[in-house]
């Protein structure tokens, strides 16, 4: 992205809430103290303003084009979930959980479904946790051990669960209990429209829960993830 030095740090946030996470990465106010320029925050925090505008030049422009996940390979599929989408989910809880914190303690006497929010979101966070575990220790290595097989043409050992379907099937579950949770928030949140008094930090919550939800489709339910042949 093209930013300049002399460029509100409110102005830019409320233009693309990613440049959030690089203010917040320098110890920048960017909600109460969001009327500034880059350069007078930079000058009263003694930071370096050139390497605070590299990095946030650095953000990426926006979504890339789809991509047909459902002609990859099952075992590189099950390493650009874990590797890609597992990541994001474990650094976008702990980039969400502080800042619902703060909303909530701000503006939860006039916004008490801010309080609902949260509890849905750390629910969410904490099961997410167990289930992207599983699979990381459970589903995704006897896949890549079944697929190793195929392509060796060497029998398949035993799995400790039976049928590779039946923790499919534990995951399936776990992925439509925090779909209707995320149609929870997405309704307390109004299809996350932040209210007409929402501040900067306010604003950034509900874009990052949109991405968040927008990701959870994707990272965790591809049908090609659970497409394994027959008897296994």
């Amino acid at each position: 992205m093209n930013t300049q030095e002399d460029q509100i740090i409110g102005e830019l946030v409320a233009h693309d809430y990613r440049t959030a996470a690089v203010f917040k990465k320098y110890g920048i106010d960017f909600c109460c103290q969001g009327n500034r320029t880059i350069r007078d925050a930079c000058v009263e925090k003694k930071i370096d303003e050139v390497q605070v505008v590299s990095d946030l030049q650095a953000l990426p422009p926006g979504k890339s084009v789809a991509t047909d996940f459902a002609a990859w390979p099952l075992d590189l599929l099950a390493d650009h979930i874990e590797q890609k989408h597992h990541r994001y989910v474990e650094h976008a809880t702990l980039e969400l959980q502080p800042y619902l914190a703060k909303i909530c303690r701000v503006h939860g006497g006039r916004h008490p479904e801010l309080g609902e929010i949260q509890d849905h979101f750390n629910a969410t966070a904490g099961e997410l946790a167990v289930h992207m575990k599983k699979e990381e220790l459970m589903l995704f290595p006897y896949i890549r051990r079944m697929v190793k097989a195929q392509r060796a043409g060497t029998p398949l050992g035993a799995a400790p669960f039976g049928s590779v379907q039946n923790p499919i099937q534990m995951m399936m579950a776990d992925h439509q209990i925090e779909g209707d949770r995320f149609k929870k928030i997405e309704r307390l949140s109004d299809g996350y429209a932040p209210p007409s008094d929402a501040c900067n930090t306010y604003l950034v919550t509900f874009a990052l829960l949109k991405e968040f939800e927008q990701d959870l489709p994707f990272s965790h339910s591809p049908r090609k993830q659970y497409s394994v042949p027959a008897g296994h």
